[in-house]
């Protein structure tokens, strides 16, 4: 085997070959079917994206890499060189620590500077990042620190007191570094991270990355199930976030931000490997509760070019004069659930921009979407983006052109597909049969090619013989002005089996009462056939994941345990309480 430098010729070559892949989804950024016909994921052996791409690009490159402003009007700006530099000093300091390749690193930071940093020097490193919302604590901490098998932690006082509750059996021997708070400070016992400037700018000479080492491992949301640990390599989301880059329609120099928090892959997707990809500048903007004027004036200030931000961030906007706010936008994305095409529709008339929806999952990168220049659909997802060979399959594991479970033809296996459960090798197994990658979630093809998200497999329900969409049918409750949020699961009914029920957050000024019930009763009678027609309405909080996903599998046992007829609480409307 070949041991050579990053600046040797293998590395080189791979270099090569991944820019040009690179290039070329740039070259036909607007047009995808040349886009699918003709790109080829790089074939890679030897690659550390870090080393090998970013610090080559960084190269006296004062192009902006990372702005960051604050509520308080401070900021912090890194060009690309200037991030090459301070993670390789972060490398060099996390190796004094003991750091080696292969050790586990949970990185539990806000958006801050530190974590850029830290998550480079860790790809240089060859070490294995398992990222962590700041919102973990008590046992699903320790789960994260048990089965990940950290042994090394960085994190800020907020998350060092969290750790400090773990049982000290789980914490023997686990390195521990602080990055100070906003006033200096560091937890007791933990090492400063501040030490790492005291660090040499250069890396010594490694032994060459092999592409298929892992990098990162992600514990899923688990809305159905415990999580699950997804594994991802040296390739998979580094190489294979061409595809999210492709999507979101980032170019070069573009002033990039997507509101996502650390420690979910969306983070890692749109915050990280994709602007980086596309030698953009990704934008932070911190804030403790959303603010539409001020997000609005915001996106001016700074001049950004592409906005991705969550349906729920796309559900708040709307609510402020849209028109009032003359934005520099080019592309806008929305991303983590399908967006309404109500909303969709009501910010392309005051901006006269197409938000474009896409899908993925934590285990690949974008793997379906609408990029620019492609006819939308609204409240479609898109079609398979390059790279992917998509497929659904029905009920009877066959391929079908009408609705099924999406799936990865594992002929073709793209780059960007995870590693595996890196825990889990019968669960590997069981997603990963008949040649196929199974999502797990249903989607529905029309005749030109459009695939639109119909729900979780286990989401999909039958009312009366009838196939339910639970997302059709809360896409058609979010267009009611007093609908804030709403949840579709199968409710027991003596009748029919289950019938729809609706668990609806209002929007603010809303009361929950009969009168309210009524009105959206009669709303979608107008918009749904009757066969799937919501027949009840329960005025409610919904559960939620840490990661702010509706946990229907709650729902659904919630209904499971009542009586089936007759409302069950106080706050509960029938649909057949309103005929007549």
């Amino acid at each position: 085997m070949t041991t050579t430098s990053p600046g040797g010729s293998a590395a080189h070559s791979e270099l090569q070959r991944f820019l040009e892949a690179r290039d070329f989804l740039v070259t036909h950024r607007t047009d995808l079917a040349a886009a699918q016909a003709g790109f080829r994921w790089p074939q890679l052996s030897q690659f550390n994206w870090a080393l090998d791409y970013f610090d080559h690009i960084a190269r006296d490159n004062r192009a902006p890499a990372l702005r960051i402003v604050e509520e308080n009007g401070s900021s912090a700006t890194l060009s690309y060189a200037e991030l090459s530099r301070r993670s390789t000093q972060v490398a060099n300091f996390l190796t004094a620590q003991g750091a080696a390749r292969g050790d586990r690193v949970l990185l539990m930071l806000g958006n801050e500077v530190p974590l850029w940093e830290t998550m480079l020097a860790a790809i240089k490193l060859g070490l294995v990042v398992i990222p962590a919302t700041a919102l973990l604590a008590g046992a699903d901490l320790a789960d994260r620190v048990e089965r990940g098998k950290v042994r090394h932690i960085v994190t800020h006082p907020g998350g060092a007191a969290k750790f400090a509750d773990l049982p000290p059996a789980l914490m023997a021997g686990v390195t521990r570094i602080c990055v100070p708070a906003a006033d200096g400070s560091v937890a007791g016992g933990w090492i400063d991270y501040r030490r790492s400037a005291d660090c040499a700018a250069e890396l010594p000479g490694r032994p060459p990355t092999q592409a298929t080492d892992p990098l990162l491992e992600y514990f899923t949301s688990g809305t159905t199930a415990k999580p699950k640990l997804v594994q991802h390599t040296q390739q998979s989301y580094p190489v294979g976030h061409l595809s999210t880059m492709y999507w979101l329609g980032l170019k070069a120099g573009d002033v990039h931000w997507t509101i996502s928090s650390p420690g979910w892959a969306k983070h890692a997707w749109s915050c990280f490997f994709a602007p980086f990809n596309a030698q953009a500048c990704v934008f932070i903007y911190n804030y403790t509760r959303f603010h539409g004027p001020t997000i609005l004036k915001v996106l001016i200030d700074e001049g950004v070019d592409t906005l991705c931000a969550p349906p729920t961030v796309w559900r708040m906007m709307i609510q402020e004069d849209l028109k009032r706010w003359p934005v520099g936008l080019r592309e806008l994305i929305s991303a983590g659930e399908p967006l309404n095409p109500e909303v969709i529709e009501q910010v392309r008339a005051a901006w006269n921009i197409t938000i474009r929806d896409g899908y993925g999952q934590t285990e690949t990168t974008a793997q379906i979407g609408n990029p620019p220049g492609a006819e939308v659909t609204p409240g479609a997802m898109g079609r398979p983006l390059p790279g992917y060979r998509i497929v659904l399959i029905d009920i009877d594991g066959k391929p079908t052109t009408d609705e099924g479970e999406i799936c990865i033809d594992l002929a073709h296996r793209p780059v960007a597909l995870m590693n595996g459960y890196a825990d889990d090798p019968a669960k590997t197994a069981e997603v990963m049969r008949d040649g196929y990658y199974h999502t797990g979630d249903v989607g529905m093809l029309d005749a030109a090619g459009t695939l639109t998200y119909v729900g979780r497999a286990d989401d999909v329900f039958k009312a009366s013989g009838y196939r339910i969409s639970p997302f059709e049918l809360e896409s058609a409750l979010i267009e009611h002005p007093a609908v804030a949020e709403a949840a579709v699961v199968p409710s027991p009914d003596a009748l029919r089996g289950f019938v729809p029920k609706a668990y609806v957050i209002l929007a603010p000024g809303q009361a929950p009462t009969a009168d309210t019930a009524a009105a959206i009763f009669r709303f979608l009678r107008e918009r749904v056939s009757g066969y799937k027609l919501v027949r009840r309405i329960e005025f409610s909080d919904l559960p939620k994941t840490i990661s702010g996903k509706i946990r229907r599998v709650d729902l659904r046992r919630q209904e499971a345990a009542r009586p089936a007829s007759g409302p069950r609480c106080e706050l509960e409307f029938l649909e057949e309480q309103f005929r007549g």
